[in-house]
């Protein structure tokens, strides 16, 4: 079977006996219209080594295989197998199944070297996390195009003095230029969210800030933002306080909102040196 044979995304779910688990956050997106218009984003194509998180029934994968990438798949949910089998069989060689948790994938080990890309409408109780764990990790993607909570979209690109400015917009600007691409009603899923979500493009900046420093400003990040209506010179106390800060450059009474990008690289610099 090709893959314009397959039954509908609605027909394959029905004929398994498939639902949403709320335990896994799932939301299905079955409207492929949609889940096309991600795969163009992504800017994807042919011979163009995919990993996509959390593929459920398979409907952004259809809409990878269609610009001729080879995706590796890593879903969690054996209920799944059966349908993505399916799936795999009708991409001729193109798709590969990785049953577990992709908290604990070894990417790197998936590429074997390859330059990857991720895309993936995220399971939204892991999504925070695995964006963590791609931007801090040993393996670096060569870019990301990924679906959130739009509240949690809104966080990775937020600027410096915005209510969303946090910990999170810190570290991913720090490693990667972010771009909200796309909203997506809650009306798209199957079954609705509560919120709706939108997609974030990431790609990895030239002057991505090496392991070491990364570590480092999560812990500055860490306890900046834990305290964030605090002046950094108490914040950060525990790092050095004051001192700390004005080595940075910065002004001990500023608070962690007002801080951009380059002023945590800073202090996660000046902390790493005092050390």
């Amino acid at each position: 079977m090709s893959l314009e044979a397959l039954p509908t995304l609605r027909e394959a779910l029905e004929a398994h006996g498939l639902w949403a688990k709320k335990a896994f956050g799932q939301h299905f997106l079955l409207d492929l219209n949609i889940t096309r218009k991600i795969a163009r984003l992504a800017e994807v194509g042919d011979g163009d080594l995919v990993i996509e998180v959390g593929p459920g029934p398979g409907g952004l994968t259809r809409a990878l295989l269609e610009t001729g990438a080879q995706v590796i798949a890593v879903e969690k949910d054996e209920r799944f197998r059966p349908l993505l089998e399916e799936l795999a069989a009708a991409a001729n060689g193109r798709l590969t199944l990785v049953f577990g948790d992709a908290l604990t994938t070894d990417e790197a080990a998936l590429a074997a070297g390859r330059p990857a890309h991720l895309v993936s409408n995220l399971p939204y109780n892991v999504g925070t996390p695995l964006l963590i764990k791609w931007l801090t990790g040993p393996w670096t993607p060569v870019s990301l195009t990924l679906m959130f909570q739009k509240e949690v979209a809104e966080r990775i690109v937020a600027a410096p003095g915005s209510g969303a400015y946090g910990r999170l917009g810190v570290i991913a600007q720090a490693a990667c230029d972010a771009r909200p691409v796309m909203d997506a009603p809650a009306r798209a899923f199957t079954p609705p969210p509560k919120v709706d979500s939108a997609v974030v493009r990431l790609e990895s900046r030239a002057d991505r800030p090496s392991p070491q420093r990364l570590d480092a400003l999560q812990k500055v990040t860490a306890a900046a933002f834990g305290q964030r209506r605090k002046m950094l010179r108490s914040s950060l106390k525990v790092m050095g306080g004051e001192a700390l800060v004005t080595a940075a450059g910065l002004d001990p009474a500023a608070r962690a909102e007002m801080v951009d990008v380059k002023g945590f690289l800073a202090l996660a610099d000046a902390w790493l040196a005092s050390r």
